[in-house]
């Protein structure tokens, strides 16, 4: 069978450069970097049978890592939630590779997945969002082929998992559901004692970096060396015992921020008994995130220590090609690359959790990325969402028995936890995380004030906005305003808590032929041209928006980077192919 994409919908320019023999061919994990590696993606073969069957039968090629609900899979089909997703591919192992164990890694399977290796059941993994690995040595050939074998269900909306907006059924601001692997997969040789993990804070108070290194394997008596270069030239160096944080002194860094994004590189060496046993290659940036009052007493946020307003756009990251993956990195990059030339220094990635060389890009490029957690918790009615928010708005409070019926579900909240912590894990050594958000606007919201409070103590290097646009409880480090349909209404700063405006705007304007649905449109506000839309932006941020920020507004988001399915509210068209506007935005 010949691999093509499935039409029916609009597509992306890079989509005719996405090729079986070269789809995503970059090192996925930018931050630990080692030489050998082997990618696996490609095309697999594929089946779908009923989700009590055990026993996979193929019926077709899928191209990896893009979801099987996509164009660019060869698919585009539903995977319900009484159906189970199978795939299978073959590898075989470099012969440079002998004495050295193999880590299986996936960047991301929505949702459940078991994974067998010539057979043997190497391990399973729940949560559709970040990366895992196995250990498959034990289980693998050397010198001819090994079986790969992959079976995952996806309930989508018909459990409490953690999903972000997938519905089986689109419509508004719910957008198709992604299922399966839907990042890259990829083999990696390690010693027998190897680096785990790195967890990287700068700290500019003490004028250093800490690092944190966990071993796994064989690490009793281990030594690790950590050293920082600029440019090539060393700056600083530390070393201790595996298990030990170990500080670097920066002399007189040069801190990161998005006008001025540097990054320096880091070299990290493991030894045993004197002999060098691993080694990574990472980066890092020197800055800080906090909220501190201005000269009138106002919270503001503030990087490296000066208030900075922080303005972009609620970034959504899908794609009418690839869905949650977008057709290459190039075209990942690009969407950064857009908003920073918009003059935009942050953006807000929604319930979704990237690529990890998106927050590469990210940091790189200088761009401030406030992190959503990807939302869960069991439908709910929109009569009872009415009711909620007017009892909300009416008493200044959330109404928490309303959010124990969306997370009614013991191991629905423990599995939050879980992936909250592991999500926080992951991400925080990128320069580029500038704030934590737990829940939107209620979507199985529970126990917030708990939540941002574990957060705060978890990772005091960033602020938190424990409850983004709607069912405040006074919690985490804002009040958090979502504002569609009337004018804006200025919140000023407490004593205890700045003022952020996390969502606003979603100005509408449909062009015909670049849209996911001709048939249909949802935003806020409908313009007719492009001129139209424009002026009504300028004046949103002129006259409404900068008077707030005169009065301590410390940040805003507004909706979107780009259009979304049936949304038609972006900067951009969804193929990205027409900017709808070019606004320029002073943040001073």
């Amino acid at each position: 069978m010949t691999w093509r994409p499935v039409p029916g919908h609009i597509m992306t320019r890079w989509a005719r450069d996405v090729t079986p023999e070269s789809v995503w061919p970059e090192y996925p994990r930018p931050q630990m970097r080692r030489v050998q590696w082997q990618n696996l993606n490609g095309l697999w073969d594929y089946g779908v049978t009923p989700k009590e069957s055990h026993t996979p039968a193929f019926e077709g090629d899928i191209l990896v890592p893009f979801p099987i609900e996509s164009a660019l899979s060869g698919v585009k089909r539903a995977l319900l939630p009484s159906e189970r997703l199978w795939y299978r591919r073959t590898f075989t192992i470099p012969d440079d590779w002998a004495g050295q164990r193999l880590l299986l890694h996936f960047g991301a399977v929505d949702w459940e997945c078991v994974v067998w290796v010539n057979g043997h059941e190497v391990g399973e993994h729940r949560g559709g969002y970040l990366p895992f690995y196995f250990d498959v040595t034990e289980h693998v050939l050397r010198g001819e082929a090994n079986e790969l074998v992959v079976a995952v269900w996806d309930p989508s909306d018909r459990h409490w998992q953690q999903r972000g907006k997938q519905v089986l059924h689109p419509k508004g601001i719910w957008y198709t559901a992604v299922s399966g692997i839907w990042q890259t997969v990829w083999l990696e040789p390690v010693p027998q004692t190897y680096i785990d993990r790195l967890k990287l804070t700068p700290d500019i108070g003490a004028g250093g970096l800490d690092v944190a290194v966990a071993l796994a394997g064989d690490p009793p008596g281990a030594q690790v060396e950590v050293t920082a270069l600029d440019g090539g030239v060393q700056v600083g160096a530390a070393s201790g015992p595996a298990g030990c944080t170990l500080h670097i002194p920066i002399p007189d860094p040069r801190l990161w921020s998005p006008d001025d994004p540097h990054l320096y590189d880091l070299q990290v060496t493991v030894r045993q008994a004197g002999q060098v046993v691993d080694a990574v290659e990472s980066y890092f940036g020197m800055r800080s995130f906090s909220m501190e009052p201005d000269g009138q007493g106002r919270l503001r946020l503030c990087l490296n220590g000066a208030p900075l307003f922080h303005y972009g756009p609620l970034d959504q990251g899908c794609w009418p090609d690839g869905l949650y993956t977008p057709p290459s990195a190039a075209a990942m990059r690009y969407d950064v690359e857009f908003t920073k030339r918009l003059g935009c220094n942050m953006l807000r990635k929604h319930v979704k959790v990237e690529p990890a060389r998106f927050y590469y890009d990210c940091d790189r490029l200088g761009m401030i990325v406030w992190q959503d957690m990807p939302n869960g918790g069991k439908p709910v009615g929109a009569l009872l969402s009415f009711l909620a928010i007017m009892f909300a708005k009416l008493t200044r409070r959330d109404d928490r028995a309303y959010w124990r019926a969306g997370r009614g579900d013991q191991a629905a909240r423990d599995d939050y936890w879980r992936e909250l912590r592991e999500m926080v894990d992951h991400l925080h050594t990128f320069a580029c995380i500038g704030m934590w958000v737990p829940f939107n606007e209620g979507w199985g919201q529970f126990d917030a004030n708990e939540v941002a409070q574990w957060l705060q103590a978890y990772d005091p290097t960033r602020p938190v906005d424990h409850a983004s646009g709607w069912f405040d409880q006074g919690g985490g480090d804002f009040r958090s305003i979502h504002v569609y349909f009337k004018a804006l209404a200025p919140e000023d700063p407490d004593a205890r808590r700045g003022v952020i405006l996390s969502e606003f705007g979603g100005y509408t304007l449909k062009l015909d032929g670049h849209v996911w649905n001709p048939d249909a449109a949802f935003g806020y506000k409908t313009f007719d041209s492009k001129e139209a839309l424009g002026a009504a932006y300028a004046e949103l941020l002129e006259a409404q928006l900068a008077p707030w920020i005169e009065r301590g507004l410390s940040g805003a988001v507004y909706t979107q980077t780009t259009d979304v399915e049936l949304e038609v509210n972006g900067f951009l068209t969804y193929d990205r192919e027409v900017v709808k506007m070019k606004p320029t935005f002073s943040r001073e």
